[in-house]
Parts: structure tokens; sequence; C-alpha cells
């Protein structure tokens, strides 16, 4: 039977010491660590590394880069940990083209800002000059433009906010394809039907509709265009069901005499429907 090696306290003491010098000097290193990335950071919040060199913007199509930086105040001064982003998020969220706004930040220096507009759908004519007009109803009356770029439709006529409020939510819901067909909505409001509505599309075709259920009545567009000779002139009516209707036809010479003899009220105001 072999004998089992016998160590004596003598020969275990060095080695309990040295392990119990590793473990203490693993210590040191870990606390001297800690305590050095303290300070660094200390050093970092405090210094010019930790300011803004950045300020990144996405989204904005109605709204330029520079206006919305300048909105939201954020200079290369603000120290990137100390910037308020609920606050700036409210500055810009209060512009009338944006419908929302994230503000985060992306370490070590840039502050992201990611707008979502409201979309356009028209531009509102007055006089000589264009306002874009959103989907919320809201017409930018401080962003006139000469001439529009030809991406919505031109509104003519629309001096009543809440027929317009209710005539571009009609426009939101219309299908894309569909609203790049139409170059002009005119407001022809009768006392008999204030939602009246007279179209000229790109290709020239004239359309009478409504204001009311305008997105689902114009799905009716397309197939029944589609059906009519070039050559032959008349307008579409989608008011009243979906219809071809000849200019020299006896509806439409009722239609031009009502509308020479019509007067309305918009806002207090009387029109004459024949001046439109």
């Amino acid at each position: 039977m072999q004998e089992k090696k016998v160590v004596s306290i003598e020969e275990r003491i060095p080695k309990l010491k040295e392990a119990r010098k590793k473990k203490a000097n693993r210590r040191l290193v870990f606390y001297l660590t800690i305590f050095f990335l303290l300070i660094l950071i200390i050093i970092y919040l405090q210094s010019p590394l930790s300011n803004v060199k950045h300020v990144a913007i996405s989204g904005t199509e109605l709204l330029k880069e520079e206006f919305v930086k300048d909105k939201s105040g954020i200079t290369t001064k603000d120290n990137i940990w100390s910037i308020d982003f609920e606050e700036i998020e409210k500055k810009i969220k209060a512009l009338p083209e944006v419908k929302n706004v994230s503000v985060t930040k992306k370490l070590p220096s840039t502050v992201k800002i990611e707008v979502e507009e409201f979309i356009r759908v028209g531009y509102v004519k007055k006089k000589e000059s264009f306002y874009p007009v959103l989907e919320n109803g809201q017409a930018l009356t401080d962003k006139a433009i000469p001439v529009p770029k030809g991406d919505a439709p031109i509104l003519i006529g629309w001096n009543d906010s809440t027929y317009l409020t209710e005539m571009t939510k009609e426009l939101r819901s219309l299908h894309s394809e569909l609203a790049a067909l139409i170059s002009e909505i005119h407001w022809i409001p009768e006392s008999s039907n204030p939602y009246k509505l007279r179209l000229y599309m790109v290709n020239g075709r004239e359309v009478l509709t409504s204001i009311r259920n305008f997105s689902e009545k114009m799905r009716a567009y397309p197939s029944i265009a589609m059906q009519i000779e070039p050559d032959q002139e008349g307008y579409i009516n989608l008011d009243l069901g979906a219809y071809f209707v000849p200019y020299d036809s006896d509806e439409k010479i009722n239609e031009d005499k009502s509308a020479d003899e019509s007067t309305i009220e918009v806002e207090g105001e009387s029109v004459n429907e024949g001046e439109r």
C-alpha cells in the first residue's frame, strides 16, 4: 500500500501567501481601472469632447434641414448629455408642416432629428400665387410659390376652410395614381349642393363630382375614361352615378343655364357661380 505524502504547514504557508498576493493584486488592478475610467468619464463630460459636433436631420421635404436645425436650438456649444430632447421635440412639432418628430443622440457627438411631415395633397391658388395644402387641411400661407411643382392638384375657388379640410381628407384617401391624373379641382358650390366640384384632368378631360365620398367616386373614372374616344367632347359626371355627357347634350345646356343664374352664399359673400 502506497503511503500518502504529508505536506507540512511550513511548506504550505508560502503558497498561501503567494495566492493571497495575486488575489490582492487583481483586486487592486480592478479598482484602479474603475478609478481611471471614472476620471476619464468626468474629463469627457466636462470637456468639449462631449459637445455636439453634428446634427443629422432626416425626413424633411417641405422644410429645409437648416431651418429645422435652427428651430431645434442645438449648437456646437451644447453638451450632448445635457440636451432636453423632449423640449426640442415640442419646438419642432409646433411647426405646421410637422406631423411627428423624434430626437435622439448617437454617441459620441451626433444628435439625430427624424421628422415626419404632413403629406402635401394640393396647392391652393389665391390671386397669382400658390400655397401648399397639407393632409390636415392646413394651407401654408407663408410659403407662396409662383408655380406649383406638379406633384399635386391645384385647388381653385376654395375660400371656406371647412370645405377645404374635408377635401384634403378625401385627397389623402385618394390613390396616388388617381391623384396624379388630376390637374385642377374647382369648388363650384350651389345653393342646393355646396359640395359640388369641377375637375380638369391632365389630359384635358372635365369631371363633375362632389367633395363627399370624392375618393370613392373617383375610382370609377379610369374605366369610364377608357371607353371615351379622344375626339369626343364632353365631361364625365361622377356626382350622381357615373356616366359621360357630351357638351351639346340637353344636360350640359341646362347645367350651364343653371350655373349662370344661380347665386350662392359662402361665408357671408354672395358669389355668382358663373364667375368662378
